[in-house]
């Protein structure tokens, strides 16, 4: 099993982008980010689609063409990000029933929703307070 790094690349590129504003640039392209990732700028692309939808970043067309920030970093939580790219539950349970007649397989659904989801609660709370603006102070620190 792997981690999902969906949330990460996501928060990359928009703390990218804010720099690159504060820079005096404009917009920002696709190819530009996914250079910053080390990846293909068709995920960037896909995510940046997801965060537009999600009102944290906006595209430009034509001549100029590439993406801004829709509002401040210091405005951007990663429970902002994280709701943006639709990444549903953060833990799953199995993905098919295990066995009825077993007394694990019967109750462990139960027991394992209850448990993940204070975690859940914990990790969305923690989330909210964290801002881009911090990340990019931390990024800048260790630079």
């Amino acid at each position: 099993m792997s981690a999902n790094s969906r949330l990460t690349i996501a928060a990359h590129a928009l703390t990218w982008i804010g720099l690159y504003q504060r820079r005096g640039h404009e917009v920002a392209t696709s190819g530009q980010i996914a250079t910053s990732a080390n990846t293909n700028p068709v995920v960037i692309r896909r995510l940046l689609a997801e965060l537009r939808a999600g009102g944290l970043v906006e595209s430009r067309r034509g001549a100029g063409a590439g993406w801004v920030l829709s509002r401040g970093l210091g405005e951007i939580t990663l429970l902002d990000v994280h709701e943006a790219i639709g990444s549903g539950p953060m833990f799953a349970l199995h993905r098919s029933d295990p066995d009825p007649e077993c007394v694990v397989g019967q109750g462990i659904g139960p027991a394992m929703a209850a448990a993940y989801g204070g975690v859940e609660a914990a990790l969305r709370e923690e989330l909210a307070k964290t801002t881009l603006e911090q990340i990019l102070q931390d990024v800048l620190r260790a630079s």
